[in-house]
């Protein structure tokens, strides 16, 4: 190490406090030529690359402003530069040029675009609306009308996002257009609409309609192109260094390599493990072949975690290794250990938002738990558990199209139709989705009546039917009819299977391709929210309740709240204990994931398993990996991934998370609500509920440890001999309810919240029943 060397890292050292380890030193003092830097999780790269700038700068005599920064999102972009000027505020201010790849490629866009005489209007994101009664050129708006002349349908929210992520992933990986056809997509004539959406923009004189994409593409063109703006951006900077390459596409990559091609002098951060993005056309590949455009580049690998404690680190590098196209890594720390980490398969996916509400509640600060899914639905649920029970909660990438959605939409519109029978505009918009079968022409003539009676009168008495739809239309009236009193759950029951939705629902996904798995699964979310309700209305203000309860949950980021995430959307993040939830087979890894390509793990599996690491990765001390026997009155099964880290860690622990009390425990996998209080807190005490919200709203009392039920209450229940069914018992926690059964294992009580299926020792041991 050279004497500027050691006095610079002194120097910091004496003035923030910051000590660097060898490798992170070798980066730092690595200043000419081309780098790979392999940060691990939690190895602390962001403080490298800042120490690595203000190295350069300091020692090197470099000019801030001959340095470009570039990382994927703004969120890193910002926080690179609030952490460089806390590490060296004496630095002048706007010198260093801290970007992301896209604001950079715009600025090349604009130039080269301008040099052309060539007008531009940006059509994604905030759009201003025309002066003129028109809609505005916004991308979304431009492919549901392009896809409508095409296809000569409505596109889905869900058919949306799939198309979007079609023609970004066609742009970033640089594929020609002829070769759109060949490139997967669920959307039927997607390349056909694709390139319809091309020609649509370019076909305005002297103006050119961009979205974000357009910004790289037109970009990269630009510097291939070579000539005076190739030259003016390559002696713009000196140094190039870019972050979270593993994210990086083919054209993003393209454009960086261009701008260090003439000094060589780039650094490139990344974890090829943490590659998670291919479906948005992420390219970790280029990372194995960094040498081969960069043949004299150094590899470094930052292998130190600081973040976890050593058996969760332990497990996740062993883990990780399950993949073969990697760099070879070990992972390491001096970090203590905590607990094992902890391994629980429920009966049911339903117990899983219970079981972690329960887990959570009364942990300190809630701002250091987060949970962790791989697909967005699953927060529903855990959002209307947690609301119940009063549980602050923090949703980093919450998804509203679920209260959109047309399950739910059609849902709400079979209730409408048990308030009144009598509208014709109501039951078109259900007929193709039940029992009855009324086709097109039928409700065209049913349409063309205006008597004010019932529907289904008016096709018995007026409309010509087929011999077998009279009987069974006679029985969906008398269904709607005798759903306007019903508890919601029961009315959606009613729905799904007794007026025939779900049998609607599978020959929708036979005709369409829609998953079938994600609309039951919706169906069920819908029943859970349903639960302990009364009235339909309360259902659907339910609905609005909890739409309106995931928005304001944004402004709790920086509160003291539990954080919802995505895997995907967790990377970068870190918390003392995570819940990573919903870890079966056919999830994650999905069965797309699982299937083999020539007798190898597919392209698919490998991400999956970093999809799972960065899970893993992001828990401090706690980490808890949920599992369930039986999903939506299935059978499920493990996840392959939870079965490995079983095997990786032997003996499996005994105990459950810290975070929760043995009635808890208990009480979450058996359906039971509150979770007992501390033992300093009164009995029953009550807590406020939300507007809409079911359940009792009150606490338990626990005792203190090695005290007797019949102690802390002579009344308590001491067995369930001679109880018949309708006896009435008292439940310290749900109030008063009817005996229906016990067994060795399980007692079954009604309460008005429905039936609850309860640990039998538990609720003897507790001491807590008593019979009125």
């Amino acid at each position: 190490m050279t004497a500027a060397g050691m006095d610079f890292f002194a120097r910091k050292q004496a003035e923030l406090g910051v000590a660097l380890n060898e490798v992170q030193k070798k980066a730092v003092l690595h200043a000419d030529g081309a780098l790979l830097l392999l940060a691990s999780p939690g190895s602390g790269k962001t403080t490298t690359i800042i120490m690595r700038i203000g190295y350069l700068i300091e020692a090197k005599g470099v000019h801030p402003s001959r340095i470009k920064a570039v990382t994927f999102s703004r969120a890193s972009a910002q926080d690179m530069k609030e952490r460089y000027a806390r590490f060296f505020p004496d630095h002048p201010e706007g010198g260093v040029q801290f970007s992301t790849i896209h604001s950079f490629a715009f600025e090349v866009m604009r130039e080269h675009l301008r040099r052309s005489r060539l007008s531009f209007q940006i059509i994604e994101g905030e759009v201003e609306q025309p002066e003129e009664e028109e809609l505005p050129l916004h991308k979304k708006l431009i492919l549901r009308d392009l896809y409508r002349k095409v296809k000569g349908e409505n596109l889905t929210e869900d058919q949306m996002e799939e198309l979007t992520t079609y023609i970004s992933f066609l742009k970033n990986k640089l594929i020609p257009e002829r070769e759109w056809g060949e490139v997967r997509c669920d959307v039927p004539e997607a390349a056909a609409v694709a390139k319809e959406y091309e020609a649509f923009k370019r076909s305005f004189a002297g103006k050119l309609l961009v979205d974000y994409d357009d910004m790289l593409v037109l970009a990269n063109d630009a510097l291939e192109s070579g000539g005076e703006l190739l030259w003016k951006y390559q002696n713009r900077y000196d140094y190039v260094l870019t972050d979270e390459s593993q994210d990086t596409s083919l054209v993003q990559h393209a454009i960086i390599e261009k701008l260090a091609r003439r000094h060589g002098c780039l650094c490139v951060v990344a974890d090829d493990d943490q590659s998670i993005y291919t479906w948005r056309a992420a390219e970790p590949q280029y990372l194995l072949d960094f040498r081969n455009v960069f043949p004299d580049a150094a590899i470094l690998k930052m292998e130190q975690n600081y973040r976890s404690s050593r058996n969760i680190v332990d497990i996740a590098n062993k883990f990780i290794k399950r993949n073969e196209r990697r760099y070879d890594k070990n992972m390491f720390t001096r970090n203590p250990g905590s607990r094992p980490i902890f391994l629980k398969q429920l009966d049911d996916y339903k117990g899983q938002a219970k079981y972690v509400a329960a887990a959570v509640e009364g942990t300190e600060p809630l701002s250091e738990t987060a949970v962790l899914y791989r697909n967005n639905a699953s927060s529903i649920m855990l959002m209307n558990e947690f609301d119940r029970r009063g549980i602050p909660f923090y949703m980093k990438d919450g998804d509203n199209r679920f209260f959109s959605h047309w399950v739910l939409e059609d849902v709400l519109g079979f209730m409408r139709m048990a308030y009144t029978d009598k509208r014709p505009d109501l039951l078109e918009k259900i007929h193709t989705k039940m029992a009855g079968y009324v086709t097109k022409a039928q409700m065209a003539a049913l349409n063309a009546l205006d008597n004010g009676e019932s529907v289904f009168d008016n096709l018995l008495a007026h409309v010509p039917l087929q011999s077998y739809q009279p009987k069974q239309l006679a029985d969906v009236k008398e269904a709607f009819q005798s759903m306007r009193g019903m508890e919601p759950r029961a009315a959606i029951r009613l729905i799904r299977f007794r007026l025939g939705y779900e049998r609607a629902i599978d020959r929708m996904c036979e005709r369409l391709g829609f998953r079938r798995e994600n609309l039951i699964g919706m169906l069920n979310t819908l029943e859970d929210i349903a639960d302990g309700l009364a009235t339909l209305e309360d259902f659907a203000n339910r609905l609005k309740y909890l739409e309106a309860a995931m928005k304001a949950s944004k402004k709790n980021k920086h509160a003291d709240a539990v954080t919802f995430s995505t895997l995907h959307s967790a990377k970068g993040l870190e918390f003392e204990r995570v819940f990573m939830i919903d870890l079966i087979d056919g999830i994650i890894p999905s069965n797309d994931d699982m299937k083999k390509e020539d007798g190898e793990a597919s392209d698919a599996m490998e991400e999956a398993v970093r999809l799972f690491y960065v899970g893993m990765t992001r828990a401090k001390r706690e980490l808890t990996l949920l599992s369930y026997a039986r999903r939506d009155g299935e059978d499920a099964k493990e996840s392959q991934f939870v079965t490995a880290v079983r095997e990786l860690q032997s003996p499996q622990p005994p105990a459950p998370p810290s975070g929760i009390r043995p009635e808890a425990a208990w009480q979450a996998e058996s359906g039971g609500g509150a979770r007992p209080a501390a033992a300093k807190k009164a009995p029953a005490a009550k807590r406020q509920r939300a507007p809409g919200s079911a359940g009792s709203g009150v606490t338990v009392t626990e005792g203190r440890p090695g005290e007797a039920a019949s102690e802390r209450n002579p009344d308590a229940l001491k067995s369930f001999d001679g109880l018949k069914p309708g006896d009435v018992l008292v439940h310290s926690a749900f109030g008063a309810g009817e005996f229906v059964s016990a067994n060795r294992d399980f007692v079954e009580i009604r309460f008005g919240i429905g039936v609850r299926k309860l640990s039998a020792a538990a609720c003897i041991g507790a001491g807590m029943l008593t019979r009125r």
